[in-house]
């Protein structure tokens, strides 16, 4: 089951977790340094502090009623006014000219306590002990604005109602500033609506007054020109109007419009006798609708039916065939008699209406004249007109609007009350002393952990191992963790359990697994710079493989300051640097207190140490040593800014780096092993020294290692 799935933190967070529980490890001095420094800084405010009085009062401002000069309004334009409206009333509420009002009401500008306890007290408004009237005005903003800078408004979210705050050291004073601010709202708001329509009443009076006078000067000017002209205009039909957008008509336009409709009633009324005149008399509508000529046709069809009858049976000339002839005869007479009676009532019909649309045509045609006439003579009467109707109208506007505003200025109503009038705050709510102990102590540790990880952001030093092989790409061989000051590096080695010396073992196996043949036959020890650990080690795996009873060599190698002959305690008299000049191997080659174990010490300080190393005599001490020797461990110098360990390490068959704990530079260690790796010198690894456990990332699993069997039989850890 995965560690997510069990309810366990996943890796990248338990890393986290346990390198911010590092830091506090590493730097937790910093962060309860900060810590109380801030506690000591919060508990010193909380006893110095004035303590501060708050006031409150709550307010219901209601949106003002404009139905009665705004109707139909939108739903969305509604919303968009009551924020627009609220967003005024609140600035209104901070405006300087209330603050001054209330400065006023509550003659604070006299109050030289008031001043004081808000630091507000200018030298220049009073002489002695009283102010000067000349710095009343002076007095008074300042006032204001003090009271600006302690008053708050905030409105309860979804609700008309807004909260009014008032903070000082005095309560009875929160207390009035709070009620005074109220009051003094609702009268600026009723002063501010009565002027505003006070103001508009008296604008729209004026106008009103003027439009009245333009109105009777262009009515009396419109009726001079008519009777000039003899034009006389009625009263139009709701919704017409003229060619001059008015709603009266001309005399002559009334009649051509009376005449022109019998016109074209007369026009119809021709037409349809002039259609009737061409359709044949026994074909027209008068005949076949004519009652007796029904008769006489229904007369004569029964005739003829008699008469076919008696002609299947007889002759023509048969007498009563012959009778009935004769009727049929007298029948068709009948017929043709009426027909042509019809046939002439038609005709005069076409004649009468022919004759009367003629006359309406000229009728017409005269009027058409006089109404052009008239129009032509109506061109300036129009103007006149549109002129009185321009100013009727505006004056109507102005008298609407100014009934208006006199029915809105009238409205005695107030849409603002006080809901809670402050009450007199009986206790502190500044400082509490627990927000401030809490928050310096929350705001202490906050900023000590951020100076910490500041520090720790700046610390460039390798201080965590698993910083070797992802900073420098180099494996690591081993860590070696720091031992007291008071004791010596090599006198804790001579201890086979102590934690060095088993640090110092695992570094040897790990070198052991370096090469396919074990152990490598020829190391060099360097490191970036100085007292870094390198001398120590190599001096530690020279004696763990002399005590594996092998043959070691160990060559102090660092010609400019040897320090391997202190540690056995030899003199210093000859060494690598006189063999290096050309003098014999023999008598070179120290015997120590440890079997197995000898060394070459360093020598003199030669005059050039690299001009030795660039000779063949290194590579023929290496070669000559190893037919006496199973291994070879040559102390080389420091790396940067000389030359002399590049020069070693491209002899031996690999070069072991060292690199100080929590002092050594990740660039700087980059630096030394660029220059390895340019020089092509095979490095094996870096032995992490002088290692805090408690200033590691993962220094638990570093101390269960290094303890782990060092106890001794009363379950202490041995020294």
């Amino acid at each position: 089951m995965l560690a997510s799935d069990a309810g366990l933190p996943s890796a990248p967070s338990a890393k986290l977790i346990t390198q911010l529980l590092t830091l506090v490890r590493r730097r937790y001095v910093t962060i309860l340094a900060v810590t109380g420094a801030a506690l000591l800084v919060g508990v010193t405010y909380a006893l110095l502090t004035t303590k501060q009085y708050a006031a409150e009062a709550l307010v219901e401002i209601k949106r003002e009623n404009e139905s009665l000069v705004s109707v139909g309004a939108s739903q969305s334009q509604q919303m968009i006014v009551d924020q627009e409206f609220y967003e005024t009333q609140y600035g209104l509420l901070r405006s300087q000219s209330l603050a001054e009002r209330v400065a006023s009401d509550l003659r604070l500008y006299d109050n030289r306590e008031f001043f004081k306890e808000f630091g507000a007290l200018d030298s220049d408004w009073s002489q002695g002990e009283r102010f000067l009237p000349t710095s009343r005005a002076s007095r008074i903003r300042s006032a204001g604005s003090v009271l600006l800078k302690h008053i708050s408004v905030s409105s309860e979210r979804l609700s008309r109602l807004v909260r009014l705050r008032f903070v000082s050291p005095d309560p009875m004073l929160s207390k009035r500033v709070v009620d005074a601010w109220a009051q003094g709202f609702i009268k600026t708001t009723l002063e501010r609506r009565y002027e505003a329509t006070s103001y508009a009443r008296n604008f729209l009076e004026g106008r009103l007054s003027q439009l009245r006078q333009r109105i009777n000067e262009s009515e009396r000017e419109l009726v001079r020109y008519a009777g000039e002209q003899g034009i006389v205009n009625l009263p139009g039909v709701a919704g017409g109007s003229n060619a001059a957008g008015t709603h009266e008509r001309s005399l002559a336009d009334t009649d051509l419009e009376t005449l022109n409709e019998e016109l074209a009633k007369a026009t119809a009324d021709r037409i349809s006798a002039q259609s009737r005149r061409n359709t044949p008399a026994e074909q027209a509508s008068e005949s076949l609708t004519n009652q007796a000529i029904s008769l006489l046709r229904q007369e004569r069809a029964t005739r003829a039916a008699d008469y076919a009858k008696l002609m299947t049976q007889f002759e023509p000339d048969y007498p009563p065939a012959k009778q009935v002839k004769a009727q049929i005869d007298q029948l068709d007479r009948s017929i043709a008699v009426e027909e042509h009676r019809i046939s002439g009532t038609i005709d005069k019909t076409y004649q009468a209406a022919l004759a009367r649309e003629n006359l309406l045509q000229t009728r017409v045609q005269s009027l058409k004249s006089g109404v052009l006439d008239n129009r032509r003579r109506s061109i300036q009467y129009n103007i006149y007109l549109r002129d009185v109707d321009t100013n009727r109208q505006l004056y109507d506007a102005l008298l609407q609007r100014y009934k208006e505003i006199g029915v809105a200025g009238g409205v005695g109503s107030n849409n603002i009350s006080i809901v809670d009038n402050a009450e007199l705050p009986l206790k502190p709510t500044w400082p509490n002393t627990l927000i401030i102990l809490f928050g310096a102590i929350f705001g202490g540790a906050v900023l000590g952990f951020g100076i910490a990880l500041l520090q720790e952001q700046l610390d460039n030093a390798i201080s965590d191992p698993q910083q070797v092989p992802d900073e420098l790409g180099v494996p690591l061989l081993g860590t070696i963790p720091t031992v007291r000051r008071d004791i010596r590096p090599a006198d804790e080695l001579r201890d086979r359990k102590s934690a060095i010396t088993e640090a110092y073992n695992s570094t040897r196996m790990a070198l052991s697994l370096a090469r396919e043949h074990g152990f490598p036959k020829v190391i060099s020890v360097t490191s970036t710079r100085a007292s870094e650990g390198k001398t120590t080690t190599s001096y530690a795996l020279a004696s763990l493989l002399a005590r594996s009873l092998n043959r070691v060599l160990l060559v102090d190698g660092d010609m400019r300051r040897p320090s391997v002959h202190s540690l056995f305690g030899i003199a210093n008299q000859a060494g690598l640097s006189n063999f290096l000049a050309g003098e014999d191997l023999k008598d070179l080659i120290r015997t120590t207190d440890i079997p197995g174990l000898q060394i070459i010490t360093a020598g003199p300080n030669p005059p050039s140490a690299p001009d030795l190393l660039e000779t063949d005599r290194l590579a023929t001490l290496i070669a000559e040593m190893k037919k006496h020797f199973d291994y070879i461990i040559i102390d080389a110098p420091p790396l940067l800014g000389l030359a002399d360990a590049p020069l070693i390490g491209s002899q031996v068959e690999g070069v072991v780096f060292v690199v100080q704990a929590h002092s050594s530079q990740k660039n700087m260690a980059q630096i030394a092993i660029s220059r390895l790796r340019a020089a092509n010198v095979s490095i094996l690894g870096v032995v992490l020294t002088k290692f805090d456990l408690r200033k590691a990332d993962y220094g638990y699993l570093y101390s269960y290692g290094y303890s782990y069997g060092n106890e001794d039989a009363s379950g202490k850890n041995a020294a």
